[in-house]
């Protein structure tokens, strides 16, 4: 026997041994790398497919839509109306200059009663000065505990006249109110004003919205659907005008021209149903996301309250800072607003609400005679 004998099978078996191991690990990375890849794939569907189609091309002409009470505005007047009492007549209006919040809230009040609803005051105090968050609701005839909340901040940041942030949302929600104003829906709409969204009360004990969440949550209440109207009238049909915190950026369109309703991985349904319908019932572009709140802005406003009491929630906006130059600037006035496309969006709202406010199946086809 050579004297080198065993060493030399010693070696082709380890050779043989190693060449066996290799098909294996290149299996376990070949199944690491597709898990990933689906892994991206299924987080892309969860948080950024969604239904239907954002509409593109040019706008046709907006319906007429007179605003209610015989004023003879149209809903885009109407609107403009609202904004500027808000941000030019009454001007910055927040806790450092009570007197402004208080004529913010009295408006509000008054424009609600005169759609011809009676409005409940939820009061509390922020170091000795009383807040406001009003509310005014109409009563659903079949399914009245079952509750489609629409809501917006009045209040507007330091020194800014908040003509967008937030008198834009202020006023859809107001106008939404006056058309839904003697209609009889099924689930019960709610329809709510809410103070102190601003810094330094924002996503504080202090702030309105989640005052009011949380006595919505003692209460027991079954909101079914939470729509927080959140800056939704500044639009560019600028290349790049539109911005997003990483890695939104990769995904969503450059040009600001769209609405966007916003969500947390929680409330995706929610997020879907909006979109679906709102892309149903208006000609004008859209985009949605369900996204884990721990991402720049997806929580920046009173939608966030909700969460926080275990609500389905969702934003409409115009993404904010993300698009408008003029965020919580003193430039934020009613001459840098787009108030036809906000009555665009208003319209498209309209139909979203009611659908949510109606709880009647869909006909189903009679069965085939055989």
């Amino acid at each position: 026997m050579p004297p080198f004998g065993p060493k030399n099978v010693e070696i082709e078996t380890t050779v043989t041994s190693r060449t066996k191991r290799r098909p294996r690990w290149r299996k376990v990375a070949f199944g690491i790398v597709l898990g990933l890849a689906l892994a991206v794939v299924l987080a892309w569907r969860v948080m950024f497919f969604m239904p239907g189609e954002s509409f593109s091309g040019e706008l046709p002409p907006i319906r007429a839509a007179a605003a209610p009470q015989g004023s003879g505005l149209s809903l885009t007047e109407d609107l403009k109306r609202t904004v500027t009492k808000l941000a030019v007549e009454i001007g910055p209006r927040n806790l450092r200059r009570p007197a402004k919040l208080a004529a913010a809230a009295e408006f509000v009040e008054h424009e609600l009663i005169q759609a011809g609803y009676q409005v409940r005051r939820q009061t509390y105090q922020v170091d000795g000065l009383d807040c406001w968050n009003l509310a005014a609701e109409i009563r659903g005839a079949h399914e009245p505990d079952e509750i489609v909340l629409v809501g917006a901040h009045y209040d507007s940041y330091g020194t800014t006249p908040g003509a967008d942030d937030n008198a834009s949302g202020t006023a859809a929600m107001l106008a939404l109110a006056r058309r839904f104003a003697g209609s009889r829906p099924d689930r019960t709409v709610r329809f709510v004003a809410f103070t102190n969204e601003e810094p330094p009360y924002f996503q504080h004990a202090t702030m309105g919205s989640l005052v009011y969440a949380q006595a919505c949550r003692r209460r027991d209440e079954n909101l079914t659907c939470v729509l927080s109207l959140e800056t939704m009238g500044y639009y560019s049909d600028a290349e790049n005008s539109q911005q997003y915190p990483p890695p939104l950026n990769l995904i969503y369109p450059s040009t600001g021209n769209f609405i966007g309703v916003v969500g947390n991985v929680g409330s995706r349904p929610l997020v879907h149903q909006v979109v679906a319908s709102l892309r149903k019932h208006i000609a004008f572009p859209s985009e949605g996301g369900a996204v884990p709140d721990v991402v720049d802005g997806v929580g920046w406003s009173d939608h966030w309250s909700f969460w926080q009491e275990g609500y389905q929630a969702v934003m409409i906006t115009d993404t904010a800072l993300f698009r408008n130059p003029h965020y919580h600037q003193p430039t934020d006035v009613p001459e840098t607003l787009n108030f036809d496309h906000l009555a665009r969006v208003v319209i498209g709202l309209e139909g979203v609400l009611r659908e949510m406010a109606t709880t009647a199946d869909e006909e189903l086809p009679a069965p085939e005679r055989k």
